[in-house]
């Protein structure tokens, strides 16, 4: 796994203050914006539109870079105000990054109309006694800094074998750390900056990760679950790490998730569930939860459903 590729690195120029008040922007202030494509095999090529001159204008349109696949990404130095392009399925969309943080940083998903990324989780239920699967649609617009860690890290096979840890009928699933000790002791230390709020509500299948503070989300993810109360699913978001940026596929209450053994209840302090800080010490797979949580359920692998086929190889400045 790449941890700190020249993405990463490109991501944290750009965002350095994570979810920072809006500034006072005005035309031609400087913008930094990261644009993502996360598509498993159209290459988008984004235009600049100069509007100094007409629609038809052979300088209107000029090609600021070729996006790959997958994960691939550009960073735009670029001013507020100004225009992008990108043609998708016939169809030219055109994007004006919003005014962006402290930092006048912007991360921008270029999706067209596509209403997800379809990632399959293959588990076991019931307390290991059967297999069964999970279907994740990943938001490209919601939270577009928290939709691409996710799909990087379904790309990535970090999800194989992760167990469910934290499994609360009516309020909550977690899960998300790494079986591989030094896997999920380099993760732990990449976070990535909170998202820009878009006010998506809360339901029963809202997927976010989770954290523990400003810009602090890594790779651990919680789904709501069924019979959340209203209180309760208001209470979500309340914290700037908790941002929506996927959903359970289908009928959630009809899905593996309620098959999801939970009979460990809570976390401590909460409970005498699993303890996360026992899960990362070096012997938390090997000794802690099969020795003291043997009817754990688990993750047998994740993949991006319309990936399967394409091949393992990475887009040239993946994640």
């Amino acid at each position: 796994m790449a941890i700190l590729s020249l993405k990463n690195a490109a991501i944290a120029t750009l965002a350095a203050a994570g979810n920072a008040a809006f500034v006072n922007a005005q035309d031609d202030d400087p913008l930094k914006v990261m644009f993502v494509n996360e598509f498993p095999d159209k290459t988008i090529d984004l235009y600049w539109e100069n509007h100094s001159f007409d629609a038809e204008h052979p300088e209107r349109r000029k090609l600021e870079a070729r996006i790959p696949p997958r994960g691939g990404w550009h960073a735009s130095e670029t001013f507020n105000g100004h225009e992008f392009s990108y043609e998708l399925d016939g169809k030219r969309h055109f994007v004006t990054p919003p005014p962006g943080n402290a930092n006048n940083e912007q991360f921008i998903m270029v999706a067209g109309e596509n209403e997800g990324f379809k990632v399959r989780c293959e588990i076991t239920v019931n307390s290991q006694q059967y297999m069964d699967y999970l279907d994740i649609l990943v938001k490209p617009y919601w939270a577009p800094r928290a939709a691409a860690r996710f799909l990087e890290l379904v790309r990535d096979k970090y999800y194989d074998g992760v167990a469910f840890n934290r499994v609360v009928p009516k309020f909550l699933t977690q899960f998300g750390i790494a079986k591989d000790y030094f896997t999920r002791t380099k993760e732990r230390e990449l976070s990535i900056w909170d998202d820009f709020p878009k006010d998506v509500p809360f339901e029963p299948g809202t997927i976010s990760f989770a954290g523990s503070g400003h810009d602090s989300r890594t790779t651990e993810i919680f789904i709501v679950m069924p019979g959340a109360s209203q209180e309760q699913m208001d209470k979500f978001g309340e914290n700037s790490w908790e941002t929506p940026f996927a959903v359970v596929d289908g009928d959630v209450n009809k899905s593996a998730l309620k098959k999801i053994y939970s009979g460990y209840g809570d976390m401590p302090p909460f409970a005498k569930g699993p303890d996360t800080s026992k899960i990362y010490d070096i012997d938390g797979y090997t000794t802690y939860l099969p020795k003291m949580f043997p009817k754990l359920d688990y993750i047998d692998r994740c993949y991006v459903v319309d990936e399967v086929g394409i091949g393992e190889e990475k887009s040239e400045g993946e994640f």
